[in-house]
């Protein structure tokens, strides 16, 4: 680290100038809400300015120097929102971006103006209208502009080709005109006694403990002319008292920024003289430190010592006699409003009131058997998040954390608290977080040098620790209540979607969708068909779209989870560990490295998909009616865990994922049956009759139905004689299907047979009436055609009950081509005829159920006249255009969906066609 301090005057930007490029135009100034918008030039009265190297340590040597700078600036008020967001700034540049950070403190009579620069402009920040969102504050990297925002003034962030530049104003609260601190009045006798003159000798030390200034004060109370003691060292006048079970001396006492307390000062006589000193290091000029010493008669303490607090233990009383919360001589005021920032808080506080490099905080489980990493600072953190260790026992138990501990070297004890393996700590305190003797959670702070931390530390911690024990169970019970509120909810809703569909494929898209990004970064659905067959991958998700193919592709390279019945969440290694090895080809790749043979084939994938899938993966079993039939996977990107309350959720949604898709897999069979039967009942492919065209329009009523109590058929009876019928059964839906089956293959069996029409029409009539209870009546147009030589056809036909045909001249002229007879499946004995029909060339026969001489429009219907209009102006139509012309006039007549079955049957004899 190199240092410099500068005089006062306008600041110089401290990086290179001249020929180099002049900064770009990209800039973003943000203000607090409450800023003042007017152009400000405030004059800069003092500036600090230091370089960081891009290692760990260099966070908390920032620390130190902002904290040190502003102290000896008497800036104490904002000292700690400052020391947060240097850090966190720094930590971005020498952590994340791996560069060196220079950081320039700069004094005004406005307040404090930090900037911090890296060397790595690539790192832009989105400039759009909106707010953007900066990153979670769950992460370790990306706060800190998070942080300028809710802490500073001013902020905003400045690039150049060779730097990026983030500074924040912090403004100097306003004090208000009055006393800050005052005692009881009390009677002239009581004051305190002064001789003469109250005398206050001012000496200053410099960095290696010499005396370089001694006021004339100085020279009455103890007798040394300046010229005497200049340049000798203060320990060679002072008499420091020895107190058991502390270290500090007069050494260490100078090295601190603010010290105050008793010691006696030999003078010129030889006698030693009790004083009582307030000492504070400061930062001339010339950048070199110093610690500038008031000194008073100890009887005359008075003049410079500060009131006494209460006790910490105690509930203060501020000035306007409110109670204060104890654990704010911690954490601060006001707390965070949420757990995360609580913790988050707490750790950045304990690692800077112990001057460590990290710290980090766990949670005990309801049970107290386990603890959860919920906060962090310093460390690779994220991969730990949410990750649990063992309290009393078992493989990576977290040692001692029910009471105190420190660790000297954690290299000697290794695994003694699991969090820090493979992070570089050396040295670590932690203490218990206790709420009326229950284990409520860990707190820690760690360094990467061995013995840093002593006893003194653990009880400095653990009295922190006790004043927001409290506070955090208190933050944490609020937020399971939320969590549980939340996921009574997420569940409830998650049930009305998953109840409103029956589609296969859309309940695979739901159980995806509701768990990205809610419950997981990413999921994969695998389903089985049956107990023979293997899991297979029917559905990816991302919460980031383009990362959904290589997801799926490197999924789709590795063998399924093994469908294991036992509830719960088990980890599934095998995607993080394909991640990772196509992670090391795709490097070998870019660097030109051949791969070796045993990972030469393998997964085709990029670093983003492999980072993607690069933490913890967790399978949880489909399991509907005793059966698995399927796995819900769910992952979080690299170094993340999940925690145990977002598992149970899952748990709770996978068992009505997995009813609803085995609900849906049982319609779409169940679906698949009905419409292959139903289709068989649907006469075949029509022949083709020379010399006569014949088209059939059919519409089934009922979502789902293909067949209902309409039905056609036309068929060969035997060389030259064709059979055609139209029916209508009473009622629609499958009951009505079942007396169509039966009176079409009737139809076809008795034609063939050699019956006449009558004859077969009162055959069926019995057959239905056999039925008994499921009969249903039956209307019905049967008829026989026979083509004939000289361009004309004759047809034979009956018509029961049945909607009377429609014959079409070539003039225009329509007419009913047939008498009513009586329907079938009402009486035994008919009395049915047949009539016969001449055709001649032009000429078409219609026949229609009643589903669209009844189609309706409120009162209106379309009726036998409506479709004799339509038929007329068909005249010259071939007849699949007249079929077609009369299902438009249907559809068209009513604005709702048809309630009934239709059929349409043309048939037309070509002949000459008009213009």
């Amino acid at each position: 680290m190199t240092t410099g301090l500068h005089p006062g005057g306008q600041p110089q930007d401290p990086r290179p100038t001249g020929n180099q490029a002049l900064p770009r135009q990209e800039r973003v100034d943000h203000r607090a809400p409450h800023a003042d918008n007017r152009t400000r030039s405030a004059v800069i009265t003092a500036r600090a300015a230091a370089s960081f190297d891009p290692v760990g340590r260099s966070v908390a040597t920032a620390r130190s120097f902002v904290r040190d700078t502003l102290q000896g600036w008497g800036f104490s008020d904002i000292v700690d929102d400052a020391v947060v967001l240097t850090s966190e700034l720094v930590t971005n540049a020498v952590v994340h971006a791996g560069t060196s950070a220079d950081v320039l403190c700069l004094r005004s009579d406005e307040g404090v103006r930090i900037e911090v620069a890296d060397r790595y402009p690539e790192r832009e920040i989105p400039l759009q209208a909106t707010a953007v969102n900066m990153g979670s504050p769950d992460r370790e990297g990306g706060r800190g502009l998070q942080l300028c925002a809710a802490l500073a003034g001013r902020w905003g962030v400045d690039y150049t080709p060779t730097h990026k530049q983030v500074w924040f104003h912090l403004d100097l609260p306003d004090r208000p005109v009055g006393t800050r601190a005052a005692g009881p009045f009390l009677p002239a006798d009581l004051l305190p006694l002064a001789d003469g003159r109250v005398r206050v000798a001012v000496i200053q030390i410099d960095r290696v403990g010499a005396i370089s200034a001694w006021n004339e004060d100085a020279e009455d109370l103890f007798g040394y002319a300046a010229e005497q003691v200049i340049g000798k060292p203060l320990t060679d006048l002072a008499a420091w008292p020895h107190t058991p079970g502390t270290s500090t001396g007069i050494v260490e006492a100078l090295q601190l920024s603010r010290w105050e307390g008793t010691y006696g000062l030999r003078g010129a006589s030889g006698r030693v003289t009790p004083v009582y000193a307030s000492h504070l290091r400061v930062r001339d000029t010339g950048g070199e430190p110093s610690t500038v010493c008031l000194l008073v008669r100890d009887h005359e303490r008075a003049v410079l010592q500060t009131p006494l607090r209460a006790s910490a233990t105690d509930t203060t009383t501020s000035s306007e006699g409110q109670a204060t919360d104890p654990f704010e001589v911690f954490i601060g005021s006001p707390a965070p409003d949420d757990l995360d920032g609580l913790l988050q808080r707490t750790v950045e506080r304990a690692r800077d009131m112990l001057d460590g490099d990290s710290a980090f905080l766990l949670l005990a489980t309801d049970d107290e058997t386990e603890l959860e990493v919920r906060a962090s600072t310093g460390l690779p953190s994220a991969r730990q998040r949410f990750a649990r260790v063992p309290v009393e026992a078992g493989p990576g138990r977290y040692g001692s954390a029910r009471m105190p501990a420190v660790h000297e070297d954690l290299t000697v004890v290794p695994g003694a608290v699991p969090l820090l393996a493979g992070t570089g700590m050396r040295s670590v305190v932690t203490v218990p977080l206790k709420v009326e003797g229950r284990l409520t959670g860990s707190l820690g702070v760690a360094a990467e040098g061995p013995s840093r931390y002593s006893n003194e530390e653990a009880l400095r911690l653990q009295f922190a620790a006790d004043r927001i024990a409290l506070a955090v169970e208190s933050a944490r019970l609020g937020e399971l209540e939320r969590l549980r509120r939340g996921s009574l909810s997420f569940l409830v809703e998650a049930s009305d979607l998953l109840a409103g569909t029956l589609d296969r494929d859309q309940t695979l898209a739901l159980m995806a969708q509701m768990t990205v990004p809610t419950l997981a970064t990413w999921c994969a659905v695998y389903t089985i068909a049956d107990q023979a067959s293997d899991p297979y991958l029917s559905y990816v998700l991302h919460e980031d779209e383009e990362r959904i193919d290589g997801l799926k592709a490197l999924l789709s390279k590795i063998a399924p989870p093994d469908p294991v019945p036992t509830p719960g969440a088990r980890v599934w290694a095998a995607p993080g560990e394909a991640a990772h090895q196509a992670a090391l080809r795709t490097s070998m790749r870019s660097l030109g490295l051949g791969e070796p043979a045993s990972v030469s084939s393998g997964i085709g994938t990029t670093l983003a998909t492999a980072a993607a899938v690069g933490g913890e993966t967790v399978v949880l079993p489909l399991v509907a009616r005793n059966r698995v039939i399927g796995m819900l996977t769910l992952g979080k990107p690299s170094d993340e865990h999940f925690r145990q309350e977002i598992l149970e959720l899952a748990e709770d949604l996978s068992r009505r994922a997995a009813l609803a898709l085995d609900n849906a897999r049982l319609y779409s069979e169940r679906t698949a049956i009905s419409q292959s039967l139903q289709r068989s009942l649907l006469p075949p492919d029509l022949p083709h009759i020379d010399g006569v065209e014949v088209e059939v329009i059919y519409r089934a009523a009922g979502e789902g139905n293909e067949v209902g109590g309409d039905f056609y058929d036309l068929f060969p009876i035997r060389d030259g004689v064709y059979g055609f019928a139209i029916g209508d059964v009473c009622g629609t839906g499958p009951e009505a299907a079942a007396v169509t089956g039966l009176a079409r293959h009737a139809l076809r069996l008795l034609a063939r047979e050699g019956f006449g029409g009558p004859a077969v029409l009162e055959r069926l009539n019995s057959a239905i009436l056999d039925e008994g209870a499921r009969s249903r009546f039956l209307t019905l147009l049967y008829g026989e055609l026979w083509p004939q030589e000289d361009g004309s056809a004759m047809l034979k036909v009956v018509c029961a009950g049945h909607p009377l045909p429609l014959r079409l001249r070539q003039d225009g002229t329509v007419e009913a081509a047939a008498e009513p007879q009586p329907l079938l499946g009402v009486m035994e004995d008919l009395e049915l005829y047949e009539q016969t029909i001449t055709l001649d060339p032009g000429d078409v026969l219609l026949c229609v159920t009643d589903g669209v001489t009844e189609r309706r429009e409120g009162t209106r219907m379309l009726g036998d006249d409506g479709l004799t209009d339509v038929l007329t102006a068909c005249t010259g139509l071939t007849a699949g255009a007249v079929a077609a012309r009369i299902m438009r006039a249907v559809e068209r007549f009513a604005s709702d969906a048809p309630s009934d079955d239709m059929a349409i049957l043309a048939m037309r004899v070509p002949g000459l066609q008009r213009d």
